[in-house]
Order: C-alpha cells, then structure tokens, then sequence
C-alpha cells in the first residue's frame, strides 16, 4: 500500500479509503490510485486486513450434498448474496443431515476463523441442532422453521402452497388433492398446512395426501395411484420434480392435462416450461432468501440484530402455464 502512495502521489490513508470505496476521495485521486493498483498489481492482504479489522471476511454455509433443485439454488444465492458484500465463502456440505453431522460441520468452521454461518436446515433432524451451536458463533438459518431459535431467513411455504390451491378452487375444482413431501422435511410441512388451511376455508373436502419424496419415481407412482381413483380433477404438487413423473404416469394411463386434471407445482425449475404441458408452478425467489440472510448475518455481526430475529419471509408467486384449466362437467 505504501509503494500504491508513492507511485499515486498521495498518502498511505487515501490509499486506504480509495480500496475501501470511501466517497471521501476526488474523482481524479481515486483514479490516480487506482492506476497506480494496476500498474503495481496490488491485491489486498486478507490476512494483515483481518488482524486489523478482527474478521476473516470468511463466511461458513453449511449446506448438504444434494441435487435437489430448491437446496442448491438456496446456495447459490447465499453465495452471490456473499460475493456482493465482499465475503468468500466456505461451504460444508454434508452427506447426513443429523443434529451431530450439523454441529461437528459448526465446530469445524469455527476453528476455520470464518466470521459466522449461514445453515441450510430444511430438515427437522438439522432444524434440532441449531441449539446447540458454539457460544459465540453468528448464525443464521435458513428454511429453518419459524422455531429455529436463530435468526432466519426462509420463503414463505404456507403462502406458497395457498396460491397454488387457492387458483385451482378459483377454477371451479370441487377440491385439490395433494402429492407431499418427505415427512421429515419442514418445507413439505408447510405446503402441507397450506394445502389443508385453504381447503378448509374453502368448505372442500380434504383428499388423504399421497406421501412422495421429491424424486420423479415418486411422483410417476403416486399419478399410478391417483390415476385409480375416480372424480379427481385437480393435483397440487410439493415439487416440480415430482409433477413430471405424475405427468409421464396420467400420459400413459390416458389421462390428459388439464383437460381431465389440472396440475400446480412448486419451485419453477428451469424446465417447469418445457414440460408437456408447460407447468403451472410457484416460484420462490432464491437469491432474495441469499440477501436476507447475508443482510441478517451482517446485522449480527454489527452487534444490531437480536437473537431469534425472523427476517421478513420471502413471498412467492405463482406462475401460470398451461397444466391447469376449469374442470369439465359431466
């Protein structure tokens, strides 16, 4: 930094506060400074910046090893959330989701120097582990529940799965059977409630749920089961994974969409439109739950936000395509 000074004419402390973007530099210094980083190549020490500022600019995700669609996009937008408030990343991925899995992922972070967490926990077993994290730590959970103990960040599931019922009551379907998520994950809990909440309100009956576990196969054999059963006219769906197996099963059970069932799902995965027909879905905002959670965190490290702070949930909208339309009479 003292050869950026000599070379740009100006003082060690100008330097500084041109790399920290400083408004209080003339546009013609800050440029000198900045000609004189080119020229020298000069990158910044994160180490000697750390041992002044006492963070790391390190941030510690604990995520799981998944393919699944609403988790990895989750991720991904903590991490652009975190490269746009100048964090590096280091994420834990784990291949079992349990309360020990969680805290030893945790400790190791700590121990790393990261300047807090940012936990992924969308299942009940993660959920139970964010009491005991270590003393000290800032944390922040995401789609942890609203009793996480954390401050938090998450979408707003119960909404979500009310828009989708919601628009197939307002077609005119006497009622909305439901294609679940795993028992154990409280996303699917969620638009579970929602699901039943709506239906209630509405005065409709409430089908039993089909149980699947968000995989495709699991979606093409709860359409086997529902393709049996007589009078269902409309279908919501916890994912759009699932709703393309129960489009491949109706297909070949000659059930035709929407003309003899309509269908929503969840999540708007890239190839929602693509299907046949193009999916009636809700979509969640991924890369705002990455901003709110980084925006949370950032408060906690400030010493300006509380412990249990729920952060505003994110709502999502629903996207309408092709799969849903008023059912036939007769």
């Amino acid at each position: 930094m003292t050869d950026v000074a000599r070379l740009a004419g100006v003082s060690h402390q100008t330097v500084s506060r041109v790399l920290n973007g400083s408004p209080r530099v003339r546009p013609e210094t800050r440029e000198r400074v900045l000609r004189a980083v080119d020229e020298l190549e000069y990158r910044p020490n994160a180490m000697a910046r750390g041992l002044v500022s006492r963070r790391s600019g390190v941030l510690g995700v604990i995520s799981f090893d998944t393919i699944l669609y609403g988790p990895a996009s989750t991720l991904l937008g903590i991490e652009r959330a975190a490269r746009a408030a100048g964090y590096g990343v280091s994420i834990s991925a784990l291949e079992r989701v349990d309360r020990a899995s969680v805290l030893e992922a945790a400790e190791a972070l700590a121990g790393q120097g990261v300047d807090g967490i940012i936990i992924i926990a969308p299942q009940m077993a993660a959920a139970a582990a964010l009491y005991n994290l270590p003393k000290g730590m800032a944390a922040v959970a995401v789609e942890a529940g609203q009793d996480s103990g954390l401050p938090s960040a998450s979408v707003d599931q119960v909404t979500g799965a009310r828009l989708a019922v919601r628009h197939l009551l307002e077609l005119g379907h006497d009622t909305v059977w439901h294609i679940a998520g795993p028992g154990d994950w409280l996303e699917a809990r969620d638009r579970i409630e929602g699901w039943r909440q709506t239906l209630l309100e509405a005065g409709a009956v409430v089908p039993p749920m089909i149980g699947g576990d968000w995989s495709a196969r699991s979606g093409y054999a709860a359409g086997a089961a529902l393709a049996a059963q007589p009078g269902v006219t409309a279908v919501f769906v916890a994912n759009d994974q699932m709703s393309l197996g129960l489009l491949r099963a109706l297909h070949e059970q000659g059930i035709r969409v929407p003309d003899d069932i309509s269908i929503v799902g969840f999540d708007d995965i890239p190839e929602a439109e693509f299907m046949l027909p193009p999916l009636t879905t809700v979509r969640q905002d991924f890369d705002e739950v990455g901003r709110r959670s980084m925006a949370t965190l950032l408060r906690l490290l400030d010493g300006a936000a509380g412990e249990g702070e729920v952060a505003a949930q994110v709502v999502p909208t629903l996207v309408l395509r092709a799969s849903t339309a008023p059912p036939r009479r007769g």
